[in-house]
């Protein structure tokens, strides 16, 4: 069996690829037996045979540590890292264990340095918006450097203590209100990691014809790591991507040499043929998604930022049930598809849980296996399904005439909709 290479930045993918999979942990099991046949059915109507998926189970999570030992075995990374690419469902964070979490430890060890979330709005699903159907963009967020990359020091630890005294005695810092009590976390945000993010977000501007790209940060207080993003963000656009992009930054440049006449002038010219990047600070911005979603188109950010901006979208689309997700290096080629929601062990084996944000993740893991029609077609049934009110638990509790289903019901009915088309 042919496996997926990559040339000159580009996958290079067999009609019959092989594809590991994460079952998860909770509701994961559920969810993914109603997923794949709903993607094999999608392929198979598409491609009628010519293209096909070969799943194989791999192991991470409470599965992994009950038969392995390990919650992330060695030979889990190695059969993602050879081929390429994963779907995975939710898994939970070990207790007392090594590992702080392994969705992060995933992207870490892989280098998944964006995570991608497009956000947008089903007809039929509740949502606290008079409009939700403004709200439809895609977050690149930057996934390996800030707060998660996990540089920590306990309170009363020798490490902590020492750092303290160094920060003090060496480099005059006088702004630790408690020294004698507290813990430290550094905060590491690089131009190379800033720039492979944002380049990617306004790559994927142009390939989709998207108009702006909005650069989202707290640089007015973080100033030399999140208004690093924004500094490195202005220039990558104006230098490698300047036939494609024209930013505020130059915008105010020609304001302020030229008025406020030539500086719209030049602005309105570009949005005719160019991505305008801007930036806005990270509280603002959640503010302007409620107000005025409509104005933002791709959003690329730094990784705490999207951890908030990521699920606070997807609320106002109905919540994290039906938010698809994915952790990928445009350079290797590496690429983890998730549902982006937890485990809810609460529900876990009660068939209420929603497929969707794992179902939706597998379309985006056929559009980046060039195989948009199939993903297209489970994309549609969604759509129909979500109309006609047939829904699963989360959604049918706020919706008194909707047709409840079960995950195995939601997932049957998908695939007979894509049968029919």
């Amino acid at each position: 069996m042919e496996k997926i290479s990559v040339v000159n930045k580009k996958l290079q993918i067999p009609n019959h690829v092989v594809i590991p999979f994460i079952e998860g942990d909770g509701i994961g099991k559920e969810i993914w037996q109603a997923t794949y046949p709903v993607i094999d059915a999608a392929v198979n109507k598409a491609y009628q045979g010519r293209k096909k998926i070969i799943w194989q189970e791999v192991l991470a999570g409470e599965k992994a540590f009950e038969k392995t030992g390990e919650w992330l075995p060695k030979e889990t990374l190695h059969a993602i890292y050879e081929a390429k690419v994963a779907l995975k469902g939710p898994l939970t964070t070990p207790v007392g264990g090594g590992i702080r979490s392994l969705n992060v430890a995933l992207r870490q060890e892989l280098d998944l340095f964006a995570c991608v979330r497009p956000v947008r709005y089903f007809t039929g699903i509740p949502s606290p918006l008079k409009e939700p159907e403004k709200t439809d963009m895609v977050i690149f967020r930057e996934n390996t450097e800030d707060v998660y990359a996990g540089i920590e020091f306990e309170k009363d630890s020798p490490e902590v203590k020492e750092l303290i005294e160094i920060l003090t005695n060496q480099f005059d810092v006088t702004k630790i209100r408690f020294p004698k009590t507290s813990a430290i976390g550094i905060k590491p945000i690089s131009k190379e990691g800033s720039q492979r993010l944002i380049g990617a977000a306004i790559e994927y501007a142009i390939t989709q014809k998207l108009p702006t790209v909005t650069l989202v940060h707290k640089g007015n207080i973080m100033k030399f790591t999140e208004g690093g993003f924004k500094k490195w963000g202005y220039e990558l656009a104006e230098t490698k991507y300047a036939d494609y992009c024209f930013t505020m930054n130059q915008y105010q440049s020609i304001l302020l040499k030229d008025g406020k006449e030539a500086a719209t002038n030049a602005l309105n010219e570009a949005m005719t043929h160019k991505i305008i990047v801007n930036d806005v600070i990270a509280d603002n911005f959640l503010q302007q998604i409620l107000l005025n979603p409509a104005n933002f188109s791709v959003i690329a950010t730094c990784n705490l930022n999207g951890d908030y901006i990521s699920d606070a979208l997807a609320a106002q689309v109905g919540g994290i049930g039906i938010a698809p997700g994915a952790n990928i290096n445009y350079n290797t080629g590496h690429a983890i598809f998730e549902a982006t929601h937890g485990t809810a062990p609460d529900i876990a084996g009660l068939g209420k849980a929603n497929p969707c944000s794992l179902l939706l993740s597998a379309v985006m893991l056929l559009d980046y296996l060039d195989c948009s029609k199939a993903g297209a077609l489970i994309t549609a049934a969604i759509e129909k399904a979500l109309a006609q009110g047939y829904v699963t638990a989360d959604f049918a509790a706020m919706l008194p005439a909707a047709t409840l289903q079960t995950t195995a019901q939601f997932g049957a009915h998908l695939q007979k909709l894509i049968e029919e088309a």
